[in-house]
């Protein structure tokens, strides 16, 4: 995106890989909840989310070590003009389908036009932006772009591609279980149970096991997922040795309950993985298309009286410093304090709509560490107050007399986002607001949040250090109304949007980081989301005989760091 990649044409492998990692072995991973989809392109069905990371392939691949860099993977060669109004792809000449036949230009633009019309609504985007795609050789096809947006280059090499005999004229977007997508990529899967298990076997006849690009990659013969009822039960089955690996996102938990009998054998290993990633959001989202939340008043209420301090010390020791803003833990991340020139710049043509705190400075609430928050429990009278609120018989209510109460939508899964919600909800009594946790299964969660079906909700948004085109779907004004967008609380701000246009816009990685972090601002300060804590390091507990590289990405782990770059090794 800006300057040269970091590796040269020839390189041999990715840094943080070991290009003579053995192949063999088979691991066990869990997920909760269940799957009624094995295709993960569509909008329809739960998914187990590892698939489009093990079994199909996009024209290039992304380097973890590196933000804004792509190398090739289907394509074998890529040519931009200097205003990148086009790109142009080479085909490598062995790349397969794992059924053998060959990946052909036709199969790219076939995916192009299937995924823009009829699969998930995150291709929309690029797909309404792209003019014209055109075979220009036997092995060449380009497309051309109707808009200046630099990153389109980058984002086409990243589309995942389809077999075109698999699926012309058949109905994708509604496609059944046993529908599996023919993939390029280095697993396959052999066997399934509905909504129980998925196998996945390495393909020995893959046809990129020596391209630079996948060297020490994708080392196990056998990837299995299990699926399970819960977190807790999900843990219990990794102590039994049921399953491989875990990651842990508990800092107390991590440290008081893995002292298991595997653990002292060491049989299971604790192992660490920081990284310099940006924080991302993880919260409680507030839905602003239902009123009160569409009041920056009710939400700064509501942040206030979440009571962070003594919520994080309950549940995690205290040990995990909270999100301060959607790249925080990152050089994108907004500074403190008043906007300086080069993003206030940026902002004032909007000033008359802009959120408080957006030019000023905003920053979270700090609560004493009590149970009781006074503080942040009388800032929030006066905020709901102010709103037009009021609580005199002890229920919150507004002006017409109805009182104040929504509730939680969260998964029967996971154990943890219920303690936060049930701790949330009594502090909210105190307030007269009636909130309530409804715990559903995954599939009607999925359902539910693709329909904006919700009043508060768990929200986790990771963001990466070249936030691009993605970020319309997850905060632009467009994807408030797109069923099934990341757009989960319904921004719809000229502000938000022209700063997203000047992310793309930009030319330079100054301009970029300034429109960035004046995004930043604009998000954090319009309180969408009540913060909970961030992870600087990963945390991943695993059989011992599972094995990873000594250098670790600047992305830190991944679903391209574990299981991709791991192999076995027996002790």
């Amino acid at each position: 995106m800006y300057g040269d990649p970091a590796l040269p044409p020839d390189f041999v492998s990715l840094p943080y890989t070991n290009p003579e990692a053995p192949k063999g072995g088979q691991i066990t991973l869990g997920n909760t909840g269940g799957f009624d989809s094995l295709n993960p392109f569509v909008l329809k069905g739960s998914k187990p989310w590892q698939l489009a990371f093990f079994t199909h392939e996009s024209l290039m691949g992304r380097s973890w070590d590196e933000p804004f860099a792509l190398y090739g993977l289907l394509a074998e060669s890529i040519e931009v003009p200097e205003d990148r109004r086009w790109v142009e792809f080479t085909l490598r000449e062995a790349a397969r389908f794992s059924d053998g036949s060959p990946v052909t230009v036709e199969d790219v633009i076939f995916s192009f036009e299937l995924l823009g019309n009829e699969g998930h609504p995150r291709y929309a985007g690029l797909y309404s932006q792209i003019d014209s795609i055109k075979q220009t050789g036997p092995r060449r096809v380009r497309i051309t772009f109707n808009t200046d947006n630099r990153e389109l280059a980058l984002l086409a090499g990243m589309r995942p591609i389809l077999s075109k005999a698999q699926w012309e004229g058949r109905d994708f977007a509604n496609a059944a279980l046993a529908d599996i997508p023919l993939g390029s990529g280095p697993y396959v899967i052999t066997n399934y149970d509905a909504g129980r298990q998925v196998t996945l076997t390495r393909n020995t006849e893959y046809w990129g096991a020596d391209v630079p690009f996948r060297r020490g990659t994708h080392n196990f013969d056998q990837i299995k997922i299990d699926f399970y009822g819960d977190a807790n039960v999900l843990f219990e089955a990794f102590k039994a040795g049921q399953i491989s690996a875990v990651r842990e996102f508990n800092a107390e938990t991590w440290a008081t309950q893995y002292d298991f009998p595997a653990i002292l054998r060491g049989e299971v290993i604790k192992s660490t993985f920081p990284h310099q990633k940006p924080s991302g959001m993880t919260g409680f989202v507030v839905n602003t298309r239902r009123a009160p939340f569409d009041d920056l008043r009710v939400r700064d209420a509501l942040i206030q009286a979440f009571n962070f301090e003594f919520i994080n010390e309950t549940l995690t020791g205290g040990a995990l410093p909270r999100i301060t803003s959607y790249f925080s833990n990152s050089t994108l991340a907004m500074r403190p304090g008043a906007a300086p020139a080069e993003v206030a710049a940026l902002l004032a043509p909007f000033t008359d709509d802009l959120p408080q705190g957006a030019l000023e400075g905003y920053t979270l609430p700090v609560a004493d560490g009590s149970a009781r928050n006074r503080a942040g429990i009388r800032a929030a009278m006066a905020q709901l107050q102010a709103a037009g609120f009021s609580a005199a018989d002890g229920t919150m209510r507004d002006a017409d007399g109805k009182p104040l109460r929504f509730s939680v939508l969260l998964s029967k899964g996971n154990a943890e986002h219920g303690k936060i919600a049930e701790l949330y909800v009594q502090a909210l009594t105190r307030l007269g607001i009636e909130a309530q946790v409804e715990a559903v299964d995954e599939a009607q969660l999925t359902a539910r949040i693709n329909a904006f079906d919700f009043d508060m909700a768990h929200f986790r948004r990771a963001l990466s250090l070249s936030p691009g085109n993605e970020q319309r779907f997850y905060w632009g004004s467009e994807a408030a109304k797109q069923e099934g967008s990341r757009n989960l609380m319904g921004v719809q701000s000229e502000a938000v949007d022209a700063m997203i246009d000047a992310m793309l816009a930009a030319t330079t990685a100054e301009d970029f980081n300034a429109a960035t972090r004046a995004l930043d601002r604009l998000l954090t300060a319009g309180r969408y989301v009540i913060p909970f804590w961030q992870f600087d390091e990963g945390l991943i507990a695993h059989q011992s005989t599972m094995k990873y590289p000594d250098r670790i990405p600047l992305y830190g782990d991944g679903p391209n760091f574990m299981p991709e770059v791991w192999w076995h090794q027996a002790e």
